[in-house]
């Protein structure tokens, strides 16, 4: 049978990866013809057709006001194909045709489209859930006694979990978000167990079945504590040596808490590099202390740090509200912006290697777009669709408006042209620089596809990301 050559689950896999690429990278192209077009149409520039993919032409799916809308072969892209675009026709209602400003609106609209779309993905992933930096509360050590008493908790108290699950708070105050709160199991219990944290020692308490956790923490101030974990350890570091283990939460070095402010690990322990100080972390249910000398900065291999620990904080899926998501979106789109815009000074100042500034085609993304549908299935968790799928519509948006011939940018480069001449470049020799850029341009795409296929590209890992 031909399953005797195949495996069954790689063919589906493969299916699954392209066909929801085929659905995200359509998506985005399609509300970036939709700004062409509507922007044209505006202006008064007929649009001959509206095609999803490239032709050769499937389907006419209907005709309104002038333009067919159509379902082409070729699944990879879309176009509005505007009358006399590439071409010398200059009579009415052809893009040649149209005003300076027209043209230029109607070049700009396809990116401003994505970059809006950007925005409202972004802050979709934050309003649906993203993974946000989180510690275990500590209830503060000023909080009146009599508030605690029902709850059988005193100051200093660290809340760990409800019923065996993790109790969270967000890490930062700069980000007004909140983090799920774990219910009693069984609500029809007359109590259920608070494992809590008092001067280091674990405690079972039992917590009240008609009051809840959040109530809890509404009504007092608690600090963010163990919220930096080991990740993993070096050979012949300090942290091997004083059987520092993956997985470890750290909570005290040298009588200081750690937390994610001043008292951050890094700062804490440049503090008291080349000095033998206690290390309190929390090993599971098990409270561990050991001693460790940091190495000084003359010691310390290059790529590794004075304790010789990879660190990573602790994250829980939080969510923001309607209006700080679309900030929050807004700020991350311009960022990913001007991180594009600088990329080239910081690969000349060897701030990025040029390595991982490469450029990825169809395959290489259609990869990462498999790796986001994997880790939502397996998850639960639409983030990884979310925010991939905010970054490549952002990414979209730049890449149009490149200075490059047959991109809206290299489009807007020659009305820049026609501005500063006083007078347009002939329509029939723009042509002639787009065809021979859109050539280059698929010949890119071919190279960087091969590169694609025959290398090898660190795959995002949402579940690291997510904290599963």
């Amino acid at each position: 049978m031909l399953l005797d050559f195949f495996d069954l689950t790689s063919i589906l896999g493969t299916l699954q990866t392209i066909v929801s690429f085929i659905v995200i990278l359509g998506f985005l192209v399609f509300f970036h013809e939709l700004g062409h077009y509507l922007v044209a149409r505006r202006n008064g520039i007929i649009v001959d057709e509206f095609g999803m993919g490239y032709p050769p032409r499937l389907v006419k799916l209907f005709t309104y006001d002038g333009t067919e809308f159509t379902l082409n072969l070729i699944p990879f892209g879309g176009f509005a194909r505007m009358r006399g675009e590439d071409a010398a026709d200059m009579g009415k209602g052809t893009f040649n045709a149209a005003s300076r400003g027209g043209r230029a609106a109607t070049l700009i609209a396809g990116p401003a489209m994505n970059a809006l779309l950007a925005i409202l993905l972004f802050a979709a992933s934050f309003m649906d859930g993203f993974p946000a930096a989180a510690a275990s509360p500590q209830i503060a050590t000023d909080t009146d006694p009599e508030v605690l008493a029902p709850y059988a908790l005193e100051p200093s108290d660290i809340l760990l979990t409800l019923d065996n699950k993790p109790i969270y708070m967000p890490a930062f105050d700069d980000l007004d978000y909140t983090v799920t709160v774990p219910e009693s199991t069984d609500e029809t219990a007359a109590e259920n167990i608070l494992l809590v944290s008092r001067q280091d020692e674990l405690v079972e308490l039992a917590f009240p079945a008609d009051r809840t956790l959040e109530d809890l923490l509404q009504s007092v101030d608690t600090l963010p504590v163990l919220g930096t974990k080991i990740t993993l350890i070096a050979e012949e570091s300090p942290a091997l040596e004083s059987g520092l283990l993956a997985g470890d939460l750290f909570y005290r070095v040298d009588g200081i808490t750690i937390d994610d402010d001043e008292n951050s690990l890094i700062n804490v322990i440049r503090e008291v590099a080349g000095t033998e100080v206690p290390v309190t972390v929390l090993r599971g249910e098990e409270w561990v202390t050991v001693n460790v000398k940091p190495r000084t900065p003359e010691e310390t291999p290059t790529g590794e740090g004075s304790l010789g620990v990879g660190i990573s904080g602790v994250s829980q899926l939080a969510s923001l509200p309607l209006l700080p998501s679309l900030w929050e979106g807004t700020k991350f789109t311009f960022s990913y912006f001007w991180t594009i815009i600088k990329l080239p000074y910081m690969i000349f100042a060897g701030q990025v290697a040029a390595s991982d500034a490469e450029f990825t085609g169809p395959v290489g993304i259609a990869q990462m777009v498999g790796g986001a549908v994997d880790a939502t299935m397996e998850t639960g968790f639409r983030y990884p669709i979310w925010r991939l799928s905010a970054i490549l519509s952002a990414a979209l948006a730049i890449t149009n408006m490149l200075p490059l011939p047959a991109l809206d940018g290299g489009r807007l480069l020659f009305i820049l042209i026609e501005t500063i001449r006083g007078r347009r470049v002939s329509p029939e020799r723009e042509g002639m620089v787009h065809m021979l850029g859109f050539v280059f341009l698929l010949g890119l795409i071919v190279f960087i596809t091969v590169r694609d296929i025959t290398g090898t590209r660190e795959a995002i890992n949402w579940m690291e990301i997510l904290g599963q």
